[in-house]
């Protein structure tokens, strides 16, 4: 730890974060610490031995008066307001996903979790507090292969789904669910009081890493929605109604114009849609085991 920690404060580390190569540099410990325990299967390298990377980030502390801040810095630009010294981790995290969704247009980006079952992609789009990212984690270790828990990157000309598979982003009671669920799992650091609540991040299964490079063709898409002491209810989804849900999730359907819009409504028509609303997660998965794929 120690010497990451020297090199992360010095010229930063190189990681390989499949299909992105990035630069991070850091002077809090914390930083560090969720790096060493959630990216170690993750490739990385000294900066001068790679020649080119798509994101140069750093995640430093400041001061407001008494106040012990962090900040995130993309090629030396600061594009957010700093936030508490503990957020340091899931800050870094944020920024990474802002990175992607800001900059990265040869694909159009969906808010949703996506995962892979038998080479065909579920992909789960859902806003904040819907329990989507305690679902993608309950399906990760339900056997389903990880692309994204955050970003679902679709190529608008091919229709596939592109991995970027890096932590799972868990708040509040979820942690102690995933927890449960995974008494060997691995954990970052604990993030407390931030705008979300408390933040931890659990580091994807060994599988989900193995077949970064491997993309899937989409096959069904689930809007869910967690409701404490709701019966499981799922319903079919009109194709046109999908096709507005599908645009509202999307961070740069209006960059791509006329195409991403095309890419939605090829999305939607190949795909079997559902809504599912659920208070247990293992009824929730034993409806998943039913899918089939469309014909």
């Amino acid at each position: 730890m120690p010497q990451l920690q020297a090199q992360l404060a010095g010229s930063g580390l190189v990681l390989d974060l499949t299909p992105f190569v990035v630069r991070v540099r850091s002077r809090i410990p914390v930083v560090a610490q969720g790096l060493a325990c959630l990216y170690a299967d993750h490739g990385a390298a000294l900066p001068q031995a790679v020649p080119f990377c798509d994101f140069h980030v750093a995640v430093q502390p400041r001061r407001h008066g008494w106040r012990r801040l962090c900040a995130f810095e993309f090629d030396g630009q600061q594009p957010f307001t700093p936030l508490a010294r503990g957020e340091a981790f899931a800050l870094l995290e944020w920024g990474l996903n802002w990175c992607v969704t800001s900059h990265c247009h040869q694909w159009l980006t969906l808010h949703a979790a996506v995962l892979e079952r038998g080479g065909r992609a579920l992909i789960l789009p859902a806003p904040p507090g819907a329990g989507k990212s305690t679902l993608c984690a309950a399906l990760m270790l339900h056997g389903w292969r990880l692309l994204s828990d955050e970003l679902t990157l679709l190529d608008p000309v091919s229709g596939l789904v592109h991995p970027a598979p890096r932590p799972i982003s868990l708040k509040n009671s979820s942690i102690d669910v995933i927890r449960a669920r995974a008494p060997q799992g691995i954990f970052g650091p604990v993030a407390h009081d931030t705008q979300k609540g408390t933040v931890a991040h659990f580091k994807p299964a060994p599988p989900s890493l193995a077949g970064a490079w491997h993309t899937a063709r989409p096959a069904w898409v689930v809007f869910p929605q967690y409701a404490a002491g709701a019966a499981l209810a799922v319903a079919m989804q009109a194709k046109a109604h999908a096709v507005v849900e599908l645009a509202r999730h999307s961070f740069n359907q209006h960059v791509h114009g006329r195409t991403g819009f095309a890419a939605l409504v090829q999305l939607a028509d190949r795909c079997t849609c559902f809504t599912l609303r659920y208070s247990q997660l293992d009824q929730a998965l034993a409806w998943f085991d039913t899918l089939e794929p469309p014909p």
